[in-house]
């Protein structure tokens, strides 16, 4: 009787929860039946995915553990068939909702891209946790994976609520379902793929996650409500800022910081830009490494298959991370441009700098870079917003 709670309850139940919680925060509640059919539709593509995947990798020899099949087959592995077969197995499950009368705004592409995703999230945790009987890292692993599930599929969910309004399909929905799916497969190796020391680094990957979910769900909600912004940056200011700035920004208001339709880009200040990044991210690990050196931390002890030891990378993490805010402020601060178009262009420079050097020096540690590269960026972008003109 245990062993049957642990592995459906512990997978069935949180999903059910949060798919009720996404139900209920879409102000025109679409039927219950519709969202149940989704749900239930979902959880019956991931027992075809996980058939599938298992068919693929009998056939190639390949796993998506990395202490199976080695870094690269692993990678492999999960970027060429598993992410992309979840992704696609979601999508097939919120199809007839999205092709039905009732998906009638924007909002509920998040609604049913949401209860596509955690059935699924529910039969692929309970399946893992009927093969893992035991071990308290398989909980950890199916918790992690839930919200995860959820915010991938609302990438692609927000891109469906925008075509389903605009009657046209665009490039937006496989842009965000390639995205996504990228998203996915990076999640997946540091969950499944590594050590349970690698658990510790999608804490800040959920959190980013779990913001950009957040303007997904507002942008929609404004949309279905008929107060969705003007595209004009000055209407954007007016209508959707406090006057204390407490409120944060809309998409449309990032998206116009992003532009400059109007004159030309400013080259220097992103060559200037990307060196002054650069410096951030090294003064970032020197000061890391200075206050591990004072707290007599001894950062030779990581092992990724112990979790406890793991507190020295987070650290460095930590350094190089804060670095991003602060160099993106100055950039700003120091150039007076009003838009986020430079300091944008300078840190996605830097990180690719960055990147490039870590794949000569570092293989390993590449992978956990490129995972984290976007929330560099978007810490960048949020610093530089704070200091623009």
């Amino acid at each position: 009787m245990l062993g049957l709670i642990r592995w459906l309850g512990a997978a069935l139940l949180p999903a059910i929860l949060l798919v009720w919680g996404v139900h209920r925060s879409d102000r025109n509640r679409e039927p219950v039946w519709l969202v149940s059919l989704t749900f239930a539709l979902g959880a019956l593509f991931a027992a075809a995915a996980f058939f599938l995947e298992l068919k693929a990798g009998q056939v190639s020899g390949l796993d998506l553990r990395a202490a199976v099949s080695g870094e690269a087959g692993a990678l492999v592995f999960l970027f060429a068939i598993v992410a992309p077969l979840n992704e696609a197995a979601k999508v097939a499950a919120a199809w007839p909702a999205f092709r039905s009368r009732h998906f009638d705004e924007p909002y509920d592409g998040l609604v049913y891209a949401a209860a596509a995703a955690l059935g699924f999230a529910a039969a692929q945790n309970a399946a893992i946790l009927r093969a893992h009987p035991t071990g308290a890292i398989w909980l950890a692993r199916a918790a992690l994976s839930l919200p995860a599930h959820l915010f991938f599929a609302s990438a692609w969910g927000y891109a469906l609520g925008r075509a389903k309004r605009l009657k046209t399909p665009g490039a937006m929905f496989p842009a965000t379902w390639f995205f996504a799916t990228m998203a996915h497969a990076l999640y997946a190796h540091f969950v499944y793929g590594r050590g349970p020391g690698a658990l510790v680094a999608v804490a800040p990957l959920l959190a980013m996650m779990g913001g950009v979910t957040f303007f997904f769900a507002r942008d929609l909600r404004a949309r279905s409500d008929g107060t969705a912004p003007p595209s004009s940056r000055a209407s954007v200011m007016l209508s959707r800022f406090s006057l204390d700035g407490s409120r944060p920004p809309s998409l449309t208001a990032v998206r116009d910081a992003l532009r400059r339709a109007d004159q030309p880009i400013m080259l220097r200040w992103i060559l200037i830009g990307a060196l002054v990044t650069i410096g951030a991210m090294v003064a970032g690990v020197a000061g890391s490494v200075a206050f591990g050196n004072w707290a007599h931390v001894d950062f030779a002890i990581v092992d990724e298959h112990d979790a406890s030891t793991v507190g020295p990378v987070a650290l460095l993490g930590a350094g190089v991370l804060a670095a991003f805010p602060v160099s993106g402020f100055l950039i700003a601060r120091a150039s007076s441009l009003p838009t986020l178009l430079e300091p944008a262009l300078a840190t996605a420079l830097a990180i690719l700098v960055a990147l490039v050097m870590l794949g000569f020096a570092a293989p390993i540690a590449l992978v956990f870079a490129l995972a984290f590269s976007p929330i560099a960026w978007i810490l960048a972008c949020a610093g530089a917003w704070v200091g623009r003109s």
